[in-house]
């Protein structure tokens, strides 16, 4: 009986691709947009989308054009080709406007260039169009159903740039580049003052500042003394049990030693 089964599955195969083949050659684009619209509606999208790009440019201006224009965009994103589907929703908007799809197609270009976006350690360029547009949407439909969704996607996005940030700046402490390192990390605690990595920035920058006092001459060591151990009081002032408490406090007090050491002498 499997062997039965499998045979006339094969057979529907064959005839469908067939089916298919005649439908893709054949010069009726009405019978190509109905074809297009079954297969899309069974979940079919690759087969509806070679379809549909062939009808396209025949169906401008035409009262089927939204329709096809919709369905079009959304065999890119059921694909999860984002790049193009974030650009076809996007044009769908632009050209319906007032569409009864219009907010959700907003919403999914949107979210197309979310999904383009790489991770944190890439290129932040696509990340920074990413928010862009989500925020578009926001603006554009401030009491849509997707908001909150949206949201949630801006923040994901911001915290890859966040990430990013703070990776570049832990980079420096680790190459013992203390001087970019602490740059980098004051950089980073103004331009995300509610980050989530606070705590940690707040101690690879009195990290960096202590090794920058340590290594230095003379005649620069006890400024940058001062300046490491005001951090530390930062870094407790915001944490006080913080997960860096002992080690951060080992420091502090070398630090105390030294600058005492050093006014002795």
């Amino acid at each position: 009986m499997k062997k039965i089964a499998y045979i006339i599955l094969s057979v529907l195969v064959l005839v469908s691709c067939s089916d298919f083949q005649k439908v893709m050659k054949s010069e009726d684009i009405a019978l190509k947009f109905k074809t297009g619209e079954e297969l899309f509606e069974a979940g079919k999208y690759n087969k509806a989308n070679r379809l549909f790009e062939q009808i396209v440019p025949k169906y401008r201006g035409k009262p089927q054009a939204e329709k096809l224009m919709y369905m079009h965009s959304m065999c890119f994103y059921k694909m999860e080709q984002y790049y193009y589907s974030g650009y076809r929703f996007e044009q769908f908007v632009n050209s319906y406007p007032k569409s009864e799809k219009a907010e959700e197609a907003a919403f999914l270009s949107a979210k197309s260039y979310y999904e383009e976006s790489p991770i944190y350690s890439k290129d932040k360029e696509e990340t920074l169009k990413a928010i862009e547009k989500i925020q578009l949407f926001i603006n554009g439909f401030p009491d849509s159903k997707y908001l909150s969704e949206a949201n949630i996607l801006v923040k994901e996005l911001d915290f890859k740039l966040e990430k990013k940030s703070f990776e570049v700046a832990k980079q420096y402490n680790h190459i013992y580049d203390y001087k970019a390192s602490i740059k980098s990390f004051s950089n980073f605690l103004l331009d995300f003052p509610g980050s989530s990595l606070k705590e940690d920035a707040l101690y690879y920058k009195f990290n960096s500042e202590y090794n920058l006092a340590i290594l230095s001459i003379k005649n620069l060591k006890q400024q940058r003394i001062a300046n490491a151990l005001a951090d530390y009081k930062v870094l407790v002032n915001a944490f006080p049990e913080t997960k860096f408490l002992d080690e951060a406090t080992e420091l502090k007090e070398e630090l105390e030693k030294e600058q005492i050491t050093d006014n002795k002498s």
